[in-house]
């Protein structure tokens, strides 16, 4: 599942326990619902705001060519029965000329699903840019942001490490921007490594190794920012704490359930599980608000992890692969050195039993075949040093070949 899947997720998992989340985040997506009927969908139409509820609207839902259609409640919602498992649908519906679609969905074996289409979110977008840019014609004031509700934490396992995620929703209630006093700046867990913020962060924010900082003033309303790292650990057991610089209004953590995991938090009031489309299963924590300075602590037991025999064995061979090569390195030095030693020792009494013979000759006590038959003797003894002489590079440098003439 990708990052903006899973923070999505638990956007989903934020609306069905009664928050208020970004509804750009949610807007066409669907969330499993246990509390209802078995194959039973509803689809809940909202201008701008999620409470904002259309009423009596016609919503449509597709699969190929079938299709159903139902009128929304005061609640905005329309609801589709006895759907069969495992049939994949879309919704669908038009408000004030938007035409507004979901994501596609499958119709769950067990349970439903509830899905949320949000009309308006173009003109809420300009409004929101045009807000923001009348409030940095004001003046920064004094003032303190908070994490609000939508603010959240994710972990899910990848390649057998540990993917952590935040979505930071930093809230400034005021009407102007304002001035904490400097920048807002959260330390990451000592074993956290390769942290950096995602698509959609705040450019304000910035990542320098395991300190996360975001640069005020902070404008009205909320700065998001994202950021995913990965946290490192060598035990089934694992406590994760993170000290919040601000005030925490809403505490939400979802953890990737993996065998026999299980989740704890002296922070969490309740925790229940969410499943999600591709079936992937995540521990949902949900707990009260913290005070800035405060930490949230997760304790995460029966964790899966990898046994390191094959990593031990694996750099113990690399350790005997580079022992090896360092010892033939040096042996093969010394016996090359044991080699050429033993050849100019060969070709100097070589030289030296020529010479001797030459003076024989010279002096009458040898002659006819006997010399011819010794010189031509020592002469190819000596060809045959010179050149493994020259193979290595220590060839004659001149004298030799004047004796052996």
């Amino acid at each position: 599942m990708s990052a903006a899947a899973m923070i999505a997720c638990l956007a989903l998992a934020s609306a069905s326990a009664q928050q208020m989340p970004d509804p750009s985040q949610i807007n066409g997506k669907a969330i499993p619902a246990p509390e209802l009927g078995n194959s039973v969908i509803t689809v809940r139409v909202v201008r701008q705001n999620i409470g904002n509820n259309v009423p009596r609207q016609t919503v449509k839902i597709t699969q190929g060519s079938v299709s159903r259609t139902a009128i929304s409640d005061d609640q905005g919602r329309a609801e589709f029965k006895d759907l069969p498992a495992g049939s994949n649908w879309r919704a669908e519906t038009t408000v004030d000329g938007e035409t507004l679609m979901s994501d596609p969905f499958t119709v769950p074996a067990a349970g439903g699903l509830r899905v949320i289409l949000v009309a308006g979110l173009a003109q809420a977008a300009e409004q929101k840019r045009a807000d923001e840019a009348k409030a940095l014609e004001e003046p920064a004031v004094k003032g303190t942001v908070v994490f609000g509700g939508d603010t959240r934490l994710l972990m899910q396992f990848r390649d057998d490490a540990l993917q952590v995620f935040y979505v930071l929703d930093i809230v400034n209630n005021a009407r102007n921007r304002v001035d904490i006093g400097g920048p807002l700046i959260i330390d990451l867990p000592s074993n956290s490594a390769g942290a950096g913020t995602l698509e959609g962060s705040s450019p304000s924010a910035t990542v320098n190794g395991s300190r996360l900082t975001i640069v005020g003033p902070f404008a009205p309303g909320t700065t998001q920012v994202q950021l995913g790292y990965q946290l490192r650990y060598d035990s089934p057991n694992l406590t994760f704490e993170q000290k919040w610089p601000a005030a925490m209004q809403q505490v939400t953590v979802g953890v990737q359930k993996v065998g026999n995991l299980t989740v704890s938090s002296p922070q969490f009031l309740q925790t229940r599980d969410l499943s999600t489309d591709d079936g992937a299963v995540f521990i949902i924590g949900s707990g009260a608000a913290l005070p800035a300075g405060g930490t949230l602590q997760v304790n995460l037991a029966n964790l899966p992890i990898a046994s390191p025999l094959p990593r031990y064995i694996a750099l113990s061979l690399a350790a005997l692969v580079i022992g090896l090569g360092v010892w033939l390195s040096v042996s093969t030095g010394k016996q090359s050195r044991d080699d050429l030693r033993a050849l100019t020792t060969r070709r100097d009494a070589l030289l030296r039993e020529l010479e001797e013979l030459e003076k024989r000759r010279r002096s009458g006590n040898i002659g006819g075949e006997r010399y011819t038959t010794r010189r031509q003797r020592l002469m190819s003894d000596l060809e045959e040093i010179y050149g493994e002489l020259d193979d290595a590079g220590q060839g004659p440098q001149g004298g030799g070949e004047g004796i052996a003439a």
